[in-house]
């Protein structure tokens, strides 16, 4: 079940992030690791990848610099009487784990009982990617998700439920590819009232 909201972020094209400039410490560190794997930095191919390494992982942990409840801060009243469950399925998420700073990709279904207004669609998978692209474990993830929307939004519930894949436990470790993990997080109705639970785990699958 999903409901959308005139919302002019929505359909927002993500442009690639520029070529910022690396510091050389910066640099020199993933040189470092380089040569400790057993390659050398200084062949052709591995010249600019000090760099590129750099930019990715500056993307990768851009939502250091974004506010999870400003997503939430634009919200709207004229719901035509609307009072029942907002669910956002199955979003597509890319994290990496604090541990081995390995990725974690996976998806994640957000919903909320609203309780006098509601906000753009888009912003729910916003306040998860504002998370994701941090160092993280799915855990937290799943609570900081939760807890922002039960916050910003004052809704009657709050359910969130993880399924993600993380490569350290897949391509190293234990080594066991197709393994995924679930973690939820319920709040208000949705933990406190058992068929409202089921109804919104209907809903999103499980």
């Amino acid at each position: 079940m999903e409901i959308g909201h005139g919302d002019p972020e929505d359909g927002d094209i993500v442009e690639p992030m520029a070529k910022i400039p690396v510091p050389e410490e910066v640099a020199d560190a993933i040189r470092t690791l380089i040569r400790w794997s057993g390659d050398d930095p200084a062949r052709e191919g591995l010249i600019d990848t000090p760099q590129r390494v750099a930019r990715a992982w500056k993307e990768y942990c851009s939502g250091y610099g974004d506010d999870p409840a400003h997503h939430l801060s634009r919200i709207f009243e004229e719901v035509g009487g609307y009072d029942e469950i907002v669910l956002l399925k199955d979003i597509p998420f890319q994290s990496h784990c604090e541990h081995h700073m390995a990725p974690i990709i996976g998806k994640a279904s957000i919903a909320y009982l609203p309780s006098n207004w509601v906000v753009g669609i888009s912003k729910l998978a916003r306040v998860l990617h504002a998370y994701a692209r941090r160092l993280q474990i799915q855990e937290r993830l799943t609570a900081e998700v939760a807890n922002c929307i039960w916050e910003n939004l004052k809704p009657v519930g709050v359910a969130v439920v993880i399924e993600a894949s993380h490569a350290c436990m897949t391509a190293r470790g234990v080594r066991t590819p197709g393994v995924s993990m679930v973690t939820s997080r319920m709040m208000g109705v949705f933990r406190d009232d058992d068929r409202s639970r089921k109804e919104v785990l209907a809903l999103m699958g499980y």
